[in-house]
């Protein structure tokens, strides 16, 4: 058996062991684009997620990660409900919005409802959960949440959102 090939690094694809070299792999990966949701002392908070994964099917888990630093951290770290979003393609403008520091993102252009454990639930998604927080773990300057989804609606209608280079991208056909 003949060992694999290994190809030479490209120009510009960071040192060895560098944040920039996994910025710049993962350039290369396309992403589904999640909106997550919580309540902070009664109001809304929110961000955009790129990194959501299922976990386990029984439990019912997922992950995300949010950085320590971000404004929606304290509401994310103190909250025992949060609800997970997915976008569809039609929603790159709320997936930008939910991404920009400083943004009014449950402002009047956000169409919202508060859900099941006052969870705030966003308009015109194509699916979204509302979670029990069952872990929070530390990876860097960021934090792993793990989730239990507790209940939802997987039936909005449309195309899903890809993050994809660095933008917000549809499928092709």
């Amino acid at each position: 058996m003949t060992a694999p090939t290994v190809p030479s690094p490209r120009r510009g694809a960071g040192r060895p062991g560098s944040p920039d070299l996994l910025r710049s792999v993962f350039r290369q990966h396309a992403a589904g684009v999640a909106v997550i949701t919580a309540q902070d002392g009664g109001r809304p908070v929110g961000f955009t997620a790129t990194s959501l994964n299922s976990v386990s099917a029984d439990p019912p888990l997922l992950s995300f990660t949010i950085g320590t630093g971000a404004s929606s951290w304290p509401a994310v770290r103190d909250s025992e409900y949060l609800g997970v979003h997915i976008l569809g393609e039609h929603q790159s403008a709320l997936a930008g919005l939910f991404a920009r520091s400083g943004a009014d993102r449950f402002g009047p252009d956000t169409g919202w409802v508060e859900g099941p454990h006052g969870v705030p639930v966003l308009d015109g998604v194509l699916a979204w959960l509302v979670c029990r927080v069952v872990g929070r773990v530390p990876a860097g300057a960021h934090r792993v949440i793990i989730a239990e989804a507790l209940v939802g609606d997987p039936t909005g209608e449309g195309r899903p959102l890809l993050y994809h280079q660095g933008r917000f991208n549809a499928l092709r056909d």
